[in-house]
């Protein structure tokens, strides 16, 4: 068993994602939770790709250095793509056969707006700090932090994507606050 996440995201009280992944590698991090109760989230966090990293699984526009959240929509099922007007899909090699070298295909990367730039001093603000050698008091320094979701449905999804049906099928881009990161890594170092 890895990390156990939940999210409060997605209806203001925290539950357990059950479908999610993380990559870590490569000079890149990321860390999809899709919506429990949307019915393709298993297709949106498929767990089958992991040798190709984030490019393919979470495609985006990050900049290295900074750290953002945005609204956004959909991507397209990770696997799936488009050419020439027809839907394929991707099957991953078996690791035996060696390192994956070429790909058939670029992942799209969904359009994203109202991008807002977060700094480490006010996602880790809520963190207790805690004071050196023998202390007989701590000083806890809390600060509202908010993330936010959106759902946006683009009614050309289907046609843009050659005839993928991806759209408005709940995968939220989710705003990973403080403490969920800070969770998953208590949560992966106590099962470890």
């Amino acid at each position: 068993m890895g990390g156990v996440v939940y999210s409060n995201a997605y209806n203001n009280r925290y539950e357990q994602v059950v479908e999610w992944h993380n990559f870590i590698g490569g000079n890149a991090f990321c860390l999809k939770a899709c919506d429990p109760n949307g019915p393709n989230a298993k297709h949106f966090c498929e767990h089958v790709f992991d040798r190709i990293g984030c490019a393919y699984n979470a495609p985006n526009n990050a900049v290295t250095g900074v750290f953002e959240s945005c609204e956004g929509e959909n991507q397209d099922f990770p696997g799936t793509y488009t050419v020439d007007g027809q839907v394929r899909t991707y099957t991953q090699p078996p690791e035996s056969l060696g390192a994956i070298s070429t790909m058939p295909y670029t992942a799209r990367v969904p359009a994203s707006s109202n991008c807002v730039t977060q700094t480490s001093s006010v996602i880790y603000a809520a963190l207790p700090t805690v004071s050196a050698g023998g202390a007989s008091s701590t000083t806890t320094t809390k600060a509202s932090t908010s993330g936010t979701t959106s759902r946006t449905t683009t009614s050309g999804a289907a046609a843009a994507t050659g005839g993928s049906s991806t759209a408005g099928n709940d995968a939220d881009a989710v705003a990973v606050s403080g403490v969920t990161l800070f969770g998953v890594v208590l949560s992966a170092l106590f099962f470890a």
